[in-house]
């Protein structure tokens, strides 16, 4: 199954710790999550010309 940087942010967004979402995606490593905020940082510099 394939985990998607969206999966991970709705996860944080419904309240889901780091540490759940790894015990229950074993497929995920700590670090794979500054990726996701890089992602989201990205995406909104990119919509709303954030910086």
């Amino acid at each position: 199954m394939r985990i998607t940087v969206n999966d991970v942010l709705g996860w944080l967004a419904h309240g889901m710790s780091e540490e759940e979402i790894l015990e229950e995606h074993p497929g995920l490593e700590k670090e794979d999550f500054a990726s996701v905020y890089a992602f989201a940082a990205e995406m909104a510099e990119a919509q709303y010309g954030l910086h």
